[in-house]
């Protein structure tokens, strides 16, 4: 079947460029909000941090039906109904409408660490989300999702979950699923900041070399992200060359490149569709 787009011409600016949201990210009439209960966390595996996680559930939750899990990295700036991602929103909306099953947003803050006077030292925020290992994913999975299933029924099928995020969000997301195909299988990455991954950003030349894994990856580059026009530490080079590798490794993968600069504004128009096409039919395990 041919899908018809209307024509919309391009922008002659890459830089000042700001999409319009869609339906699927204002609350619209005859759609039930979801609950939001939000926790104070000291972690364990990163010793000496706290964060507030949000746990954003549709209306339609039914405790008898085990729902599926969405984590989100930078957990308000994705929450925040006024933002520029509207997270609980779209959940509420594509799950009232069957776009998705009924899924349950995980909405989770960088650590801090509070008695630290200096701002910039008080952020783990980096450490976190730009490692190369299975850390921060263990911290997800031996951490935040018991405390999650401790409320509400959350499926074991990870063909159900999945996770979101932003910049070093984005390459966080990409990593977690990495080292944990056996739970997270559907990856939202957005102006990813593999660039900054310590040691370089390995995933061009890790993808071709490993066996296939079992996930289902979006990504979302900009024309005019940071240091576009660079021979190195280039934000949109990076995600350029991780799409390549997923396309030679024949991963159900999409690439969505926009215009504007490095902000979420792209990120939240396109999540609506994102978590369409991430949930569109069952995974292919092969």
């Amino acid at each position: 079947m041919t899908t018809h787009l209307p024509y919309r011409p391009l922008p002659l600016d890459q830089s000042d460029v700001r999409y319009e949201y869609g339906p699927d990210s204002s609350r619209r009439p005859g759609v039930p909000q979801g609950t939001t209960v939000e926790l104070d966390w000291e972690s364990v595996i990163f010793p000496g941090t706290s964060r507030k996680v949000w746990i954003h559930v549709p209306a339609a939750y039914d405790p008898a039906e085990p729902a599926g899990i969405l984590v989100f990295q930078d957990g308000w700036w994705y929450l925040d109904p006024d933002g520029d991602v509207r997270g609980g929103v779209v959940l509420d909306n594509l799950v009232h409408d069957g776009d998705i099953p009924v899924t349950i947003g995980v909405f989770v803050d960088p650590g801090v660490f509070a008695d630290v006077e200096d701002p910039a030292g008080r952020k783990n925020r980096n450490a976190e989300y730009d490692a190369f290992d299975a850390r921060y994913g263990a911290f997800l999975v031996e951490e935040i999702v018991p405390e999650v299933r401790r409320r509400f029924a959350v499926s074991d099928d990870p063909e159900h979950w999945g996770i979101v995020g932003g910049s070093s969000g984005g390459d966080c997301a990409f990593t977690v699923a990495w080292h944990f195909p056996d739970r997270f299988r559907r990856v939202a990455g957005f102006l990813s900041s593999f660039t900054q991954m310590p040691g370089g950003n390995p995933y061009p030349a890790l993808i071709p070399a490993t066996p296939r894994k079992p996930l289902r990856i979006f990504l979302q580059a900009g024309h005019r992200d940071l240091r576009w026009n660079k021979p190195d530490h280039n934000w949109l080079a990076e995600n350029l060359r991780v799409a390549a590798a997923l396309a030679e490794a024949g991963y159900d993968f999409r690439l969505v490149l926009g215009d504007g600069g490095h902000n979420p504004n792209h990120a939240g128009v396109l999540l609506p569709d994102a978590l369409r096409w991430l949930w569109r039919t069952p995974l292919e395990l092969s």
